[in-house]
């Protein structure tokens, strides 16, 4: 398994959380502004690289209906952009409710780098179970 980087996108914040080397335990690492754009982007990417990291996973705010809408259309369209920027494959995944959940968890870390913890968590227990 390969380091993974989990990105909870926003408007004002972007939250950042990586796995292990092994790939099984996530932790968050950071909120960083998501604006400028461009300065977001590149301060994933020089992660990306300082950390060895082999994907970036990008969460997919969909409706409760599991539907896209504009916020899951702005998250998928950041994806875009920072997978022109980053050298690993970057997939969008699913992260309905993962900051009420983060918030209810508490923690020291910003909300926003929890949430993309939650989101790893919730990535990484999918890819072992197959």
């Amino acid at each position: 398994m390969v380091r993974v980087l989990a990105i909870d996108p926003g408007e004002v914040r972007c939250g950042l959380a990586i796995s292990d080397p092994s790939g099984t335990l996530a932790q968050p690492l950071a909120a960083i502004p998501a604006r400028p754009l461009a300065a977001a982007l590149a301060t994933i990417a020089r992660i990306v690289a300082e950390r060895d990291v082999g994907k970036v996973v990008v969460g997919l705010p969909l409706t409760p209906s599991g539907e896209r809408g504009e916020q899951a259309s702005r998250a998928a369209a950041f994806a875009r952009q920072l997978a022109s920027v980053v050298a690993v494959p970057v997939e969008l995944y699913d992260e309905r409710l993962t900051t009420r959940i983060a918030e209810r968890r508490g923690g020291r870390a910003p909300t926003d780098a929890r949430a993309a913890a939650v989101l790893l968590d919730d990535w990484l227990a999918r890819e072992q179970r197959g």
